[in-house]
């Protein structure tokens, strides 16, 4: 015969572990995840594995676009707790490719904007990435000068690139 005594303690603990371990296995698949989402023209965007500079590159090139290989902007910036009129608008720009800038709000991540070489337009183009821990939670092509622009990278237009 075979007695064995759990106190309630034991169970607690038990418990306690039980879900540290399920909150644990959450967070690392939630942060280490490549986001794929399927642009308007058929090809699938993978968001993660963005940790270094030639990844950041390479992640530019699956839009057909080719950059100078030194960004010509790198900082961390933080995402306010409140959106304004402008953030709020980028956001809906953002959604367009299937990401969301909501989940990063008092959140600080890597700001790269990269020259573009290939892309027809009267003034300079640049891409904007925004990354944390491998992940681009956001990202644009814009156009400055006479006819500035501003639009989701997974909306490039294939006929401006040269």
């Amino acid at each position: 015969m075979f007695i064995y005594s759990v106190r309630a303690s034991t169970i607690k603990f038990v418990a306690v572990v039980a879900l540290c371990i399920v909150g644990l296995g959450l967070l690392l698949g939630a942060s280490g995840e490549d986001a794929v989402f399927a642009a308007a023209n058929g090809t699938e965007i993978n968001y993660g594995g963005v940790r270094s500079a030639e990844e950041r590159v390479k992640f530019i090139e699956q839009f057909g676009l080719s950059v100078k290989a030194e960004p010509t902007v790198e900082e961390t910036v933080a995402f306010p707790e409140t959106f304004d009129r402008v953030l709020n608008e980028y956001n809906e720009l953002q959604k367009l490719q299937g990401l969301d800038l909501s989940k990063y709000k008092s959140k600080r991540v890597s700001h790269f904007t990269y020259e573009v070489t290939n892309y027809e337009h009267s003034g300079a183009v640049y891409v904007n990435l925004y990354i944390t821990r491998g992940r681009v939670v956001g990202c644009d092509l814009t156009g400055v000068g006479d006819g500035a622009f501003v639009i989701p990278l997974s909306e490039v237009n294939t006929e401006k690139i040269k």
